[in-house]
């Protein structure tokens, strides 16, 4: 898949594009969580969902937030014990290919 999804949710449902985006906004200005372990969160709650598409956008986040390649890959790889070798597996070519910034969506 080569098309942002939410650019076709954006396009299909702009209300709700609309509504999600202020969400977001709203949790981004949450201010007990610095915005590089907010990154890190939502990587292991994207590999527990087995999104990498997901796992790619905040591998990238996270990178430019400060976050080392240790941290990234260690986000996800933390979900063994928790989701299992299989969003693990999923998920990690994501991240790598997110930190790595490279541009193909997964």
């Amino acid at each position: 898949m080569n098309e942002n999804p939410f650019e076709i949710l954006k396009q299909e449902f702009p209300e709700i594009a609309t509504s999600l985006g202020e969400l977001v906004e709203a949790q981004k200005s949450f201010k007990g969580i610095n915005n590089k372990t907010k990154q890190l969160l939502n990587l292991a709650i994207q590999t527990a969902n087995r999104n990498p598409t997901g796992v790619q956008l905040h591998a990238s986040m996270a990178k430019k937030e400060g976050a080392s390649r240790e941290e990234v890959l260690g986000a996800v790889v933390l979900n063994l014990h928790h989701s299992g070798l299989a969003s693990v597996m999923e998920c990690l070519p994501a991240a790598v290919k997110g930190f790595d910034n490279r541009s193909e969506v997964v």
